[in-house]
């Protein structure tokens, strides 16, 4: 290479080089967009990974006890459950059967519209079946008071109903929780399945949302 052709060479490096390194707020140093963590929308944690983790064991044990010889089928109520009866029916070593449920009465608020859709029913018939219900969280109970009036008229052998979290502050339907994770307090959370529009459900723990994210 001849000493022209190496001094252009040269020059058009550095020039890229100040090119790359001179990125504009927001982006990093390859030019891409920079993304906030969703850490960053979170006012507090209220239960971490090992606490959830620990609870669900404690959970298990009980559900184990009570259901042993019945092969219950265990209804996940979507979307925020997902995560919950993943590890909670990974914990039961027993014979049981999943399937799921989606309801709705949100939509994209923070607060019930008092009106519960069935968007998913069930694929297994429960006549006859001890059906274990899964929840995330229960605040107001009216979705879930609903949907168990729902499946009674299906003549199940037995009903019982397990939450992860328990906002008992916000009830307004009465509802018989039998298992019980933790009692929440009448704040908007989100993390480990639950969310804000769809938003935060794949935070490993629970923590409540800063207002400003849903009153902009």
């Amino acid at each position: 290479m001849d000493r022209l052709s190496r001094e252009a060479g040269e020059m058009f490096i550095a020039g890229r080089t100040r090119r790359l390194t001179r990125c504009p707020a927001g982006r990093d140093s390859g030019g891409r967009m920079s993304t906030p963590s969703l850490a960053d929308a979170i006012a507090e944690t209220l239960f971490s990974r090992e606490q959830i983790e620990s609870k669900i064991a404690e959970l298990a044990a009980a559900i184990a006890d009570d259901f042993a010889d019945k092969n219950p089928l265990v209804v996940g109520i979507l979307s925020g459950c997902y995560p919950f009866i993943a590890d909670l029916t990974r914990a039961l070593d027993m014979k049981l059967e999943v399937d799921f449920m989606a309801c709705s009465s949100y939509g994209g608020s923070t607060k019930s519209s008092g009106v519960v859709r069935i968007l998913k029913d069930l694929n297994t018939p429960i006549e006859g079946r001890h059906v274990l219900i899964v929840e995330d969280i229960i605040d107001t109970g009216l979705t879930l008071k609903y949907l168990v009036e729902n499946l009674q008229t299906r003549h199940p052998a037995s009903i019982s109903i397990c939450t992860l979290l328990d906002k008992h502050e916000a009830r307004s339907e009465n509802v018989e929780v039998r298992y019980r994770g933790f009692v929440c307090p009448n704040k908007f959370v989100v993390g480990y399945g639950l969310d804000y529009d769809g938003q935060f459900r794949n935070l490993p723990y629970i923590g409540v949302l800063k207002p400003e994210v849903y009153q902009s």
